[in-house]
């Protein structure tokens, strides 16, 4: 028995995932590095077991409520935990952000502005004090009555609702109406009305046509179809809906994500009349703190937040420890390079990378200790500067008296840590061993570890000839964000290289590259965003590669006898797929004061299909079973199906052989649904004269894996097509034809491009801060 002193986590007998047992002692009060090629298990022991065991416990102790969730969320595979803290997770996953989500209300300095006006703030002449809840565009108190606090409004004019003027009404003028029969619906109650749909739209009464699109009268008439050959059609009473409000009601109140978009299309959104786009009632926004209203103070960097409120009048008390708190608040965020977001900037723009800073900036100013901090590579996205701010973030946790367990591929981390544990050797099935827990030092003389062989390399990066361009792509001028004016020139048929530090306008630049632009020819934009929103969309059916085997299930002869078509074999539509779940495989389980989560359904327990459906096996495997399979493994298993090789070679070429076929989209980090996206598009037919654009592909990835990748992307450019990437990784920079280093810092002190060219011209750059880690590498 040990100690309840004991100062180390022991972990005994682990097996989630693909973990093979794992025992393993990893001391408390340090920082603990976890490492291991992609799909090696490094995730699954230190969030699937160590922070998940600690959870488990937390809500032992919560209520009995909590434990029935528990019994239904299942506790980790592992035979016992011993000297386990409490634990606090800082995952990579984004939450899903509304557009009402900002960097002040993440960080919550949001709070603590509203209190400062509130109690410290500068009312006019006889106005009454208002209350903090007053200053925030979230709450019914200080939300602008006009926009709703969302500061934009959506306006339809009729140049967007009728595109083309010189067709009729019956020819489909209207282009924002709805299709099929609401369509014609609405154009017969029109005819009925007695307005003209048979001519041109331009020769309409401009009362009429301004009727047509704007009234807000709903009139109801009797319509009297058209007879159509063989079609008995009844009058009935149809009601009339004027093309803005159809719009609108579709934009506010659709839950079909595809008719939003539809609608959106039709709207121009502008800033507010009423309250200038600051989304704050009169009352609030005539209050000043420094001279300035909060809208004014939220929109500045924080950096510049924090200039202007040291230089500001502190006339009382509250206004003193107020304005104290905020800036400690704000330079634990700077501290982690983000002094360039402005308190005001919506959550959905942010990378995930400077969303968990940003958390992490909450968790330093939170005081807690003798505890254990779980964070999922915390340096992804980061410029290698950043990642030394970070360090220094990581020590400051460790020296409140706390355990810092990371997962991470960045070697400098790696190379900081007190305790490495490396999981390997390979991914999926060929992993799930911990081949070395100690310092960072020993993991020198472990053979058959790929970290390894990158940790303790000491060799310069290897010569490349730099590509010859075969013409140029001109972008800009762009003025957007934080870039002013700035053009850009990238070789068209070479790999080039976009560099700088977080926020420095990178993704900025490389978003204007459009099909538009002379010598670009075919774009494809091969971005993190998710390939799916449920758990029904999936790698197999992302690829196309899910028809394929649907194809081989119902050639079989278990499933011609039962005429079984290639719709049985497909958990989206009723017939083959388990009711109960509808397919999902889970079952949401709604919880009172937690985020709701899922739970294995009961009737299939996650298989997805109904009994007869799995029935009709292939090769010894039902459907189910396949889609149980790593890539890796069906390679193996469909080696005589061609079409099904080619789709899986390609994931595998991409460092994709970990993941399993029917791995649910909501599983995906943003850098494996980017590769996924990547794969897709090498198994097309090959066309030359294609620009690939990828923004920091390499994200989530150990350095044996980035080798794997870059290959890959090399490839493409020696086929014709030319490569551009957002990158921060120096090995990946070091080996393109053409670098843009944008800078030199971030928000307002970058936007400019600092050094263009080769990459070891770009390392001797002066003023460059991508210079000195580029130049580390190449020598």
């Amino acid at each position: 028995m040990h100690s309840p002193h004991d100062p180390f986590v022991r972990v005994r007998g682990a097996r989630e995932h693909n973990l093979q047992g794992v025992d393993v002692d990893i001391p408390r009060d340090v920082l603990a590095v976890f490492t291991g090629v992609s799909g090696s298990g490094k995730s699954s022991l230190a969030f699937g077991t160590i922070y998940a065991e600690a959870q488990r416990r937390y809500f032992e102790s919560v209520a009995p409520y909590a434990r029935r969730l528990i019994h239904q969320v299942g506790a980790p595979k592992v035979g016992e935990i011993t000297g386990l803290p409490p634990a606090v997770s800082l995952q990579q996953r984004r939450s899903a952000p509304t557009s009402r989500s900002s960097v002040g209300t993440v960080t919550t300095l949001s709070n603590s502005l509203r209190m400062l006006f509130s109690r410290a703030g500068t009312y006019p002449e006889g106005a009454e004090r208002l209350d903090s809840d007053a200053f925030s565009p979230n709450t019914a108190a200080g939300a602008c009555a006009e926009c709703h606090g969302l500061g934009r409004v959506h306006r339809t004019t009729e140049e967007l609702l009728v595109p083309d003027p010189s067709l009729s009404i019956r020819e489909g003028a209207i282009a924002a109406w709805p299709g099929a029969w609401q369509g014609k619906n609405l154009r017969d109650v029109l005819d009925t009305l007695g307005y003209d749909v048979d001519r041109p739209w331009r020769e309409l009464d401009a009362a009429d046509r301004e009727w047509i699109l704007f009234t807000d009268e709903q009139p109801v008439v009797t319509v009297h179809p058209v007879r159509e050959a063989g079609r008995i059609q009844r009058p009935y009473q149809g009601t009339y809906t004027s093309a803005r409000r159809y719009v609108m009601k579709t934009f506010a109140d659709s839950k079909s994500q595809t008719l939003r978009a539809k609608a959106e299309r039709f709207l121009a959104s502008a800033p507010c009349p009423a309250c200038g786009g600051s989304r704050l009632r009169p009352e609030a926004l005539a209050v000043t703190f420094a001279g300035r209203t909060i809208a004014e103070l939220a929109a500045l960097p924080l950096s510049e937040l924090a200039k202007a409120l040291e230089g500001a009048e502190r006339s009382s008390e509250s206004a003193r420890v107020l304005t104290d708190d905020l800036l400690a608040r704000i330079a634990t965020v700077t501290e982690l390079g983000l002094g360039y977001l402005s308190p005001d900037r919506a959550t959905p723009t942010l990378s995930a990378g400077e969303l968990q800073r940003l958390r992490l900036a909450t968790q330093l100013r939170s005081g807690l200790f003798g505890v254990v901090y779980v964070l999922d590579e915390p340096s992804a996205g980061l410029h290698p500067a950043d990642t030394e701010a970070l360090l220094t973030v990581l020590d400051r946790l460790k020296a409140a008296g706390n355990s810092v367990f990371v997962v991470e591929h960045h070697l400098d981390v790696m190379r900081h840590a007190d305790w490495l544990v490396d999981v390997g050797p390979q991914a999926g099935e060929h992993g799930g061993r911990v081949l070395h827990s100690g310092p960072v030092a020993g993991l020198e003389g472990v053979r058959e570890s790929a970290t390894a062989r990158f940790l303790f390399d000491r060799s310069p990066a290897p010569v490349r000839e730099v590509r010859a361009a075969r013409g140029w792509l001109k972008v800009g001028p762009v003025t957007r964000h934080n870039l002013r004016g700035v053009r850009a020139e990238l070789p068209l048929g070479a790999f080039t290289a976009v560099t700088g530090v977080s926020g420095s306008g990178k993704s900025t630049l490389v978003g204007e590259i459009s099909e538009e632009l002379a010598g670009v020819g075919r774009l494809v934009r091969v971005d993190q965003k998710p390939i799916g929103r449920t758990p029904r969309s999936n790698l197999a059916t992302y690829t196309g590669l899910f028809d394929v085997v649907r194809k081989v299930f119902a050639g079989t002869d278990a499933a011609k006898a039962r005429g079984y078509g290639v719709g049985r074999f497909s958990f989206n539509v009723a017939g083959g797929r388990c009711e109960t779940c509808q397919g999902e495989g889970f079952v949401s389980v709604e919880l009172l004061f937690l985020p709701s989560t899922y739970a294995p359904c009961p009737a299939c327990a996650g298989a997805r299909y109904n009994r007869e459906t799995l029935d009709v096996t292939y090769h010894g495997r039902n459907i189910a079973q396949v889609l149980d399979l790593t890539v890796e493994a069906a390679a193996e298993f469909f080696a005589h199906t061609p079409s099904v090789v080619r789709s899986l070679r390609t994931l595998l070429d991409v460092g994709l052989g970990y993941l399993r076929l029917g791995q649910p989209a909501t599983e995906l980090s943003g850098g494996e649904a980017q590769r996924i996206k990547l794969a897709s598009e090498l198994q097309r037919a090959r066309r030359g004269h294609t620009l690939y654009l990828l923004d920091e592909p390499t994200t989530g990835l150990h350095p044996a894996d980035v080798d794997v990748l870059t290959h890959r992307l090399h490839e493409l450019v020696d086929a014709g097509n030319s490569v551009v990437v957002v990158e921060h990784d120096m090995a990946v920079v070091a080996g393109a034809d053409w670098v843009i280093d944008l800078g030199p810092d971030g928000g307002e002190g970058g936007g400019r491009i600092v050094a263009a060219g080769p990459p070891r011209e770009v390392a001797r750059a002066e003023g460059s801060r991508t210079a000195p880690y580029l130049a580390r590498v190449l020598d």
